[in-house]
């Protein structure tokens, strides 16, 4: 490659992969293996764009645009066409090569590529598609694609992207239809939801068919996910979670991820100034894992006047508060749902503490040795050898007394805890 055309591709990377970074839904959780008669590139290990899977496990992704060009005149995109950002475009020929190339250096194990919208929803859908089939057929490549499937293209284009891609997603950009007639009046909430079922019914048939013995070709294998804009309006927390809520049980979504709006140049009057705080987002990922995980709903979540999240406390914490009456709970005798309740116990936990109660009374010691938050808990659980005071649930400092207000979790903290099963 001559220098001037390095410089170029150099320059058109430098534009792409720094327009990519407000896309969130890009991790990689989902496909355990590599593809069948792959030559090169791996789903799995450890590795420019990082993402987590559910076990923790940190993979690179090549995270770029196709191109930053965009019919659309979104106002919180500073991609939309009224926007004067600089813009590239790559080839098709372009992006296999630098996934390759970058794999070999071993920078990447996989590709997260989206685009604007180039001419029309189906052209660009299938320049997309062919990025990853060219991968797949001609350099046998097995790591995780992911692909941003764009509504309006035809079925047909779809249904061949998730032939090639591990997740497919569609972000349904705003939590309300009012949002999008507000800020982005060229997308319609029923074309985006037609585009989830479409690929949520492909995904169903082929699961229904491998279970019927048959081998139909993989399709879309990590599921479909999508994304929201949060605090580009002043639409409520419980809006926002509603609107998730209806995605994981309508269209059967693997994540929702949440994207807290970022103030862009030449931005249209009506957006904020500036930036929602980033607690916001972390607490809105804090519910979202109640809902898929704790079987709480959405109106049990929200307990403030204003429908919002509370900024300084866990939402599963706030409930407690707001519930007192509900606790203390016997960890020797409720059941799995009441367990779920209890502050500093998380979901592999309370497996635990099921499997452990067949054959012995649980202490506040087998508690510990869990590594259960015990100081959140406490308040709330009776054991074999404690039995909190009710006086104890109806103190008024009791969020404070629980976690003091200048030791608050910080996000690495909360994330740390729920991988250990103490949310």
């Amino acid at each position: 490659m001559t220098d001037q055309k390095q410089k170029t591709l150099d320059g058109k990377l430098a534009i792409l992969a720094d327009a990519a970074k407000y896309d969130a839904s890009c991790a990689s959780s989902g496909s355990k293996s590599t593809r069948k008669g792959s030559a090169i590139g791996s789903t799995e290990g450890m590795g420019i764009c990082h993402s987590y899977t559910p076990d923790g496990r940190c993979v690179s992704l090549l995270k770029i645009l196709l191109t930053n060009y965009c019919i659309f005149d979104c106002q919180y995109c500073v991609n939309r066409i009224s926007s004067e950002t600089p813009r590239a475009r790559f080839t098709v020929d372009e992006v296999v090569n630098l996934t390759i190339e970058f794999y070999k250096r071993n920078y990447i194990e996989g590709l997260f590529l989206s685009s604007g919208i180039i001419q029309n929803s189906d052209y660009t859908m299938q320049q997309l598609t062919l990025v990853a089939k060219t991968l797949r057929q001609q350099h046998r490549f097995g790591g995780y694609i992911h692909l941003k499937t764009i509504p309006g293209a035809a079925e047909e284009l779809i249904t061949e992207a998730g032939l090639w891609a591990d997740r497919l997603s569609v972000n349904i950009e705003l939590p309300t239809e009012l949002d999008l007639k507000q800020l982005a009046p060229e997308k319609k909430k029923p074309e985006i939801t037609q585009a989830m079922h479409g690929i949520k019914e492909k995904i169903c048939e082929t699961q229904s068919d491998r279970k019927a013995g048959m081998k139909p070709p993989k399709f879309a294998p990590a599921g479909q996910s999508t994304q929201m804009i949060v605090g580009a309006t002043p639409t409520p927390d419980s809006e926002i979670l509603k609107t998730a809520d209806e995605l994981y049980t309508g269209q059967k979504l693997r994540r929702v991820y949440y994207s807290a709006y970022s103030p862009i140049p030449h931005a249209d009057s009506q957006l904020p100034g500036k930036s929602p705080p980033l607690i916001r987002e972390h607490r809105l990922y804090q519910a979202d894992w109640l809902l898929r995980f704790y079987d709480f709903k959405v109106d049990e979540i929200i307990v403030r006047p204003d429908a919002n999240l509370d900024l300084e406390i866990d939402p599963k914490f706030a409930w407690a508060l707001a519930n007192r009456a509900y606790f203390p709970v016997d960890v020797n005798t409720a059941n799995r749902e009441q367990l779920l309740r209890i502050p500093g116990i998380g979901a592999r936990n309370v497996q635990r503490i099921l499997s452990i109660r067949r054959h012995k009374r649980i202490r506040t010691d087998d508690l510990r040795k869990l590594r259960v938050a015990w100081k959140r808990a406490k308040s709330f659980v009776i054991t074999e050898d404690h039995n909190p005071a009710l006086s104890d649930l109806d103190r008024d400092n009791l969020r404070y007394l629980v976690v003091p207000k200048e030791k608050q979790l910080t996000m690495f903290d909360t994330f740390d805890a729920a991988l250990k099963g103490e949310l």
